[in-house]
């Protein structure tokens, strides 16, 4: 409404009543701002939550999938670094330097850590009053996250590599003191929990202000480590393989909704090994010999046993939140950082991250998980923790790019509760939901690329997106229902996700005319956002160099 000066007393006197309700509904509104958890796990699969077809117990976030809402197409950058980089800037990882890992390639999109240009979410919402704090993973390249915009920091500033030893966790900035544990009783995650709970304690002394909480597990990423009661609930589950698992996985996902009736099981996916010497697919589960099918169960019921201690964990969140009456405001986001580590072939790998591999049996299984231990789960059972989707980690295809995301906010999305989303989304998306939520108007030098994800929650609209994929060669690009993807040095596959999203039939051929336009979009965005020239020499040995 518009009025002259002369008219302002007349105006003012006949809707003083209305005014004085929205500078009441304004202050209601500013009191009310929502505190903002991000919650990551690490490398876990599409369909390891119950609530998204698994068979592993995760009864706390289901119980946030059944308050809030499940997003089926929800996509991250397909490895670690890049991304958290994504995460935590808003940005394309190579826009940022974090195109791969922490090592620096010498290219503006690969410098190994996250660019001075960049800003986190805890710098971009600290003019808005919140205060905010990581526990958990960091793996941005630089040296201390309170550098960042943090005020405290537990964790690790690279990747887990012993879940039971308290050096392996530092607490920053320097002269904190971390939380100590009686001899033999540190376990990383539960660790990881009691500092971030420690930390929103530390918000009751300033209850006038928001606050923002990044939890990044490091679980479920190797070495496989769990506590002993822990991987006992398990020991008997998986016993039936690999095949039946992802058989039933999908039967419950198709019943929940998570997936069409009309998804069909793809294939068991190939894997390369470390240093790209060896390939195959992934055996059938009946053709392995009995000593190997216990050692590969053993791993994956460690594997559970570390995702049930994280849900259990996140529920002590959960309940002091709750007890703090601060559950209904607070804007909650789970999600992995990529699909399943399928590193490095069927059988996985002991000692390090290489081909080394260790057949256990006998007494010398029960030994598997415990500290000084080192195993992961290897690629059949990763593909069968990505059902019912292509390949893994580090590729651009479903199962490496796809991850599971809940998204529960009571006071926001109170409509919702219990609502399947199946539109995509995108990691680049929470800073832009948490700038909108905050109320702030954003000002930092990189414009955000993401959308407001309670806004796309809150309508029922279809929305037309184009997202972005690369990481070590293997590309994609979304639009609407077409997806353009490769993996590194191969030609594009186009699939129709109109049909399914499982990537089985490949119409490049077909639709020449949408492979040419969607590999010129790919390739502007590319090379606007640091990606292109791709690297030849990773300088890592696990990647061959190519020309």
């Amino acid at each position: 409404m518009t009025f002259s000066t002369s008219q302002a007393p007349t105006w003012f006197i006949k809707n003083c009543t209305t005014l004085l309700l929205l500078i009441l509904s304004i202050c209601k509104v500013d009191a009310k701002t929502p505190n903002i958890l991000i919650i990551v796990a690490d490398d876990l699969g599409y369909s390891d939550l119950g609530s998204y077809g698994g068979e592993i117990d995760t009864p706390n976030l289901d119980a946030l999938a059944k308050g809030g809402v499940r997003l089926t197409q929800f996509y991250t950058m397909g490895r670690c670094c890049p991304s958290r980089a994504s995460i935590l800037t808003g940005q394309y990882p190579h826009r940022v330097g974090l195109g791969h890992m922490t090592q620096d390639i010498h290219q503006p999109g690969y410098r190994g850590q996250v660019s001075a240009q960049a800003q986190t979410i805890a710098q971009v919402l600290k003019p808005a009053g919140y205060r905010s704090f990581i526990s958990g993973k960091w793996h941005l390249g630089t040296a201390d996250p309170t550098q960042h915009g943090f005020e405290e920091f537990y964790g690790t500033l690279t990747s887990a590599k012993r879940y039971f030893d308290p050096e392996h966790l530092i607490r920053l900035p320097k002269g904190r003191k971390k939380i100590t544990y009686p001899e033999g009783e540190f376990y990383a995650t539960d660790a990881v929990t009691d500092h971030a709970l420690s930390f929103l304690k530390q918000t009751e002394s300033t209850p006038d202000k928001p606050w923002f909480l990044y939890l990044a597990y490091n679980a479920p990423h190797f070495p496989l480590h769990a506590r002993p009661e822990d991987i006992a609930k398990y020991k008997d589950r998986f016993h039936d393989g690999w095949d039946l698992l992802r058989k039933k996985r999908l039967a419950r996902m198709k019943e929940l909704g998570i997936v069409s009736e009309a998804t069909q099981l793809t294939p068991r996916s190939p894997f390369w090994n470390y240093g790209e010497s060896k390939t195959g697919s992934n055996p059938a589960w009946n053709t392995l010999p009995k000593n190997r099918r216990l050692d590969l169960a053993r791993r994956m019921a460690i594997y559970a046993a570390m995702v049930d201690r994280m849900d259990q964990q996140i529920g002590r969140v959960i309940t002091q939140l709750k007890e703090g009456d601060e559950f209904d405001n607070t804007l909650i986001v789970f999600l992995s950082d990529n699909g399943a580590c399928a590193e490095w072939d069927p059988n996985g790998f002991d000692i390090k991250s290489s081909n080394q591999n260790i057949l256990h049996e006998k007494n010398n299984l029960d030994e598997m998980g415990k500290a000084g231990t080192f195993h992961s789960i290897g690629s059949a059972w990763a593909n069968a923790a990505n059902t019912p989707w292509r390949l893994y980690k580090h590729f651009s295809h479903e199962g490496g790019i796809n991850s599971p995301c809940i998204v529960h906010w009571p006071a926001g999305l109170a409509q919702q509760a219990g609502r399947i989303d199946h539109r995509p989304a995108h990691i680049i998306d929470l800073m832009t939901t948490a700038v909108a939520v905050s109320g702030i108007a954003y000002s930092g030098e990189l414009d955000l690329p993401g959308k407001n994800l309670i806004t796309q929650l809150q309508n029922t609209k279809t929305i037309q997106r184009t997202l972005y994929f690369e990481h070590e060669g293997n590309r994609a690009i979304r639009e609407g229902d077409w997806k353009l993807v490769s993996l590194r040095d191969q030609p594009w596959e186009l699939y129709d996700f109109s049909k399914t999203r499982t990537e089985l039939e490949n119409v490049a051929d077909q639709h020449p005319t949408i492979v040419k336009k969607l590999n010129a979009k790919w390739k502007t965005w590319a090379k606007n956002n640091k990606v292109t020239p791709l690297p030849t020499d990773y300088q890592v040995d696990y990647l061959r160099v190519t020309k």
